[in-house]
């Protein structure tokens, strides 16, 4: 399987567990001209913004580590960029979440940034 397959797998495999937790699944694969946003839901009031990351059993760290400033920067401005596309104001409570997968574990780590 390629990268991106594995990628798609992953996404609904997370899509499928943030519904178990009370997420609402809005939209997927949210792209703008400069990035994009793996799943955007809704949870506990907030407008999610979440970031997808799997690492195989091989991986050094968890895949929480791989969303750096840049990606964080990325993320924050494809969320402005959808928020206004949908005329979403900017008073509407959003959190940017990181789930991270491996071949055993699922990890939401919410409002992982600012």
């Amino acid at each position: 399987m390629n990268t991106r397959a594995i990628g798609a797998y992953y996404e609904s495999v997370v899509c499928e567990y943030l519904k178990k937790n009370n997420y609402e699944i809005v939209t997927r694969n949210f792209r703008a001209k400069f990035g994009e946003i793996d799943i955007i839901a809704k949870n506990e009031g907030y407008l999610c913004f979440i970031e997808v990351k799997y690492r195989d059993k091989n991986g050094l760290v968890s895949g929480v580590y791989a969303v750096d400033k840049k990606k964080q920067n990325t993320i924050y401005n494809v969320a402005k960029v959808y928020m206004s596309l949908n005329n979403i104001s900017e008073d509407t409570a959003c959190r940017f979440d990181v789930v991270s997968v491996d071949e055993d574990n699922v990890e939401i780590i919410k409002n992982a940034f600012p």
